[in-house]
Order: structure tokens, then sequence, then C-alpha cells
């Protein structure tokens, strides 16, 4: 049952009950509003699936999406092209749906940029940078390649100076074009195409950008939809862009009509798309396994209302969320979990912050099961303490 919020005060229980039926993560069967997606739908209500370890993002999306396998996620990546792997929010890999790159590819290039992390040295003119990505978007045009290939006509095509080696690297350092990779992504001039052995590559999806004052504003009512309500900061953290900006964005929002205030417990002032002021009125109900960086505890808000008590100190890293697979229990992270694979076979360890009780712990398996139906192998549970640390 749903009702519209009373006044303008909204519960934290109601918006996490809403947030999660909109991500398809609560017990609550599919109704005319809330109609079982596919993989690239359920990646639409995300708003992104992080896909830095792409199995996690084949989970989220094979989790949230009845009966799907972690080869529907690459038959729609990679076959069909309904999804995109490329740069999304915060300069991170994730999936999109490929019919949102032009919101995408509007948006993103819109929020304020600094001067980055990296020495006065290091970095490149504003010229430079549109000579760089004018150059990634010429070399991908009906291209695939690997990125030392990319490298190449990069350089040839811009200069010496894009291939000096003075990034820092994982493991050596890197040409000084490579740091506006992600902006070639967040222009829509670049994205992933499948590996070529071990080597990852490239390709130009050519997407046209919308506009960037259309873009920000269907980014903005996507966001309040799927994670609302939720306030300028909030909005800000999730996509590391500036406050100030957020807020202006926010309130030329609020006087066209598009979004409106109420009261959120907990964060005061908030906002909802306009006229999306109902709630479901019954608290959450169940058990699932998010993975690593998954979406919802990303987005949501306030995080200590989601990490409540030892969750808080367990499941984050140093207030990060998303660096710690998680158990959701009724709602709330109540745990960590981490997952081994050897062939098919998936060793599952799951660490709860509080005894389970007999029925959790059904509902526990089931979602274990429901793992390696999607990751399409043999799961095993274990109930005890998760030894890895968090995921860099």
């Amino acid at each position: 049952m749903t009702t519209r919020a009373r006044g303008t005060t909204v519960s934290w229980s109601r918006a996490n009950a809403r947030r999660l039926d909109r991500q398809f993560l609560s017990d609550g069967a599919p109704t005319p509003a809330r109609t079982a997606p596919d993989v690239t739908g359920a990646v639409a209500a995300m708003l992104g699936a992080h896909a830095q370890v792409l199995s996690a993002a084949e989970y989220s999306a094979g989790l949230r999406t009845p009966g799907a396998t972690r080869t529907d996620v690459r038959t729609a990546l990679w076959t069909g092209r309904t999804l995109v792997k490329t740069f999304g929010p915060r300069g991170t890999v994730h999936l999109l749906p490929a019919a949102e790159l032009p919101m995408w590819a509007g948006a993103l290039p819109a929020v304020p940029r600094g001067d980055g992390p990296f020495r006065k040295d290091v970095r490149m003119t504003p010229d430079q940078v549109e000579r760089v990505l004018a150059a990634v978007a010429e070399a991908l045009t009906g291209a695939e390649l690997t990125i030392d290939e990319l490298s190449d006509e990069v350089v040839a095509r811009t200069g010496p100076w894009a291939g000096d080696l003075v990034m820092p690297a994982f493991q050596g350092m890197w040409p000084r074009w490579r740091q506006v990779l992600h902006l070639a992504g967040h222009r829509g001039a670049l994205s992933y195409a499948p590996d070529r052995g071990r080597k990852a590559a490239y390709t130009n999806p050519g997407t046209v950008p919308m506009a960037a004052r259309e873009a920000t504003a269907a980014l903005v009512e996507r966001y309040l939809r799927a994670y609302g309500p939720a306030t300028p900061a909030h909005f800000a953290r999730w996509l590391a862009a500036p406050r100030g900006w957020a807020g202006r964005l926010f309130a030329d929002l609020a006087g066209a009509g598009a979004i409106e205030e109420v009261t959120l417990e907990d964060c005061g002032a908030a906002w909802v798309a306009a006229g999306d002021t109902r709630f479901p009125s019954e608290p959450p109900r169940g058990v699932r396994l998010l993975p690593y960086f998954d979406a919802f505890t990303i987005a949501s808000r306030p995080r200590e209302r989601l990490f409540p008590g030892a969750a808080y100190e367990r499941a984050l890293a140093g207030g990060q969320a998303g660096n710690f697979p998680v158990l959701l229990v009724d709602g709330t992270v109540a745990g960590v979990w981490h997952q081994r694979r050897s062939g098919r076979r998936i060793a599952v360890t799951v660490e709860p912050l509080a005894p389970l009780g007999a029925a959790r712990t059904r509902e526990l398996e089931e979602q274990v099961e429901r793992l390696g139906a999607v990751l399409e192998g043999a799961p095993e549970l274990t109930v005890g303490k998760v030894t890895v640390g968090a995921h860099a």
C-alpha cells in the first residue's frame, strides 16, 4: 500500500522503503508502477551500475531482474548494445543504458571541474585538453583500440608532450594525456569495447550530447525519483560535484516548478521531483546481499541511518560506502560479506553484526542461491567472520 506523505515531513523509514521499491530491492510484488525490469531497465533504475569490478555490476543488475544471469548483462553490453560501459558519475567506470548516453554526455561535462590532483607541471592547458579530447574522438570513430594503440594515435594527432610519462600509475608512469581519459567518456566520445585478450579496448559510441541545461535538469529529476527525498548536498556527493553548483541548480529547478520541497527526518529541507510525493506506508522488509559499490548504498542518505550503530564502523571505509559488500536486513546494513570463486564454486562468507534467527537465516540462504544463479555458479554459504579488507 502506498500513501501520500502527510504534510511536508517524510520519515526515514518511508523514504528508505520507497528507494528500495524503486531499486527493485524490496519484497513487494511488482505493481503497474513498479514493473519488473530487464537488466537494462534495472541499470536505468539505479542511474548506472558501478563497474570497476565488472562482476559486481553484473550482480547488481541481475539481482534486480527476476531470472537474469550475468550472461544477460553481458549480452546487453556486448551483443544487444543496450548497455554501455563507460565513465559515469564521480569519474568512475559504470554500466549505463545506451539510450540515456545523451543525457549523461550533456550533464557530466556541465559539472564544474577544479585543477585536479596533479601537479602544475603535469596538468594540461585548456587548449591541450581540447586537442586531446578531439584526438580521442577521431581515433576511436569506427575503430576499437587498446589503450596502447589509442595512446599512439593521440600522440600522433597532438604532439610528443601528450605522451610524456608524468602520471603516477600502478606499476610505472602513464602518459600525460591519460588524465582526461574519463572526460572523453563524459562527453560521449569514448566507451569500452570488448577486451582484446587481457587488454581493455575502447571505441567511440557516437553520442550526440543533450544540451547541458536540459541534461542536468533531467539528471536531477531522475536522481530524485530514484533516491529522493534528497538535498543538494546529497546530490553533490553522489555526483562528486561542488555543493554550491548543486545548490544553485536545485534553486533554479525549484523556481521552475520542476522539484518540490519536503522535510526529511534527520536532514530537514529536502527535495523530490514535482508531484512525486507518494511513499510506502509499510517499513522495509527482507534480506539482500548487495555487492561492492552497489548504487543503493552509494546514493542513499543520510548514511548514518542506512549504516546504523556498529554497521557504520564495520561496513564503511572511513565513512565511504561501497568498499565492502553488505548484508541488508529490513532496509538497513546489518553485516558484510565476501565471495571467492574457483571454477563454478562460489564460497560466500557472511558476517552478520547481530544474530539473524531462523527465519532470517532461511532468507539469507535464498539470497545466496540467487547470487549463485545470477553469477552462474554453485554457491556455498558460511556464516562467520569476513577477514578480507575493504576494496580500494
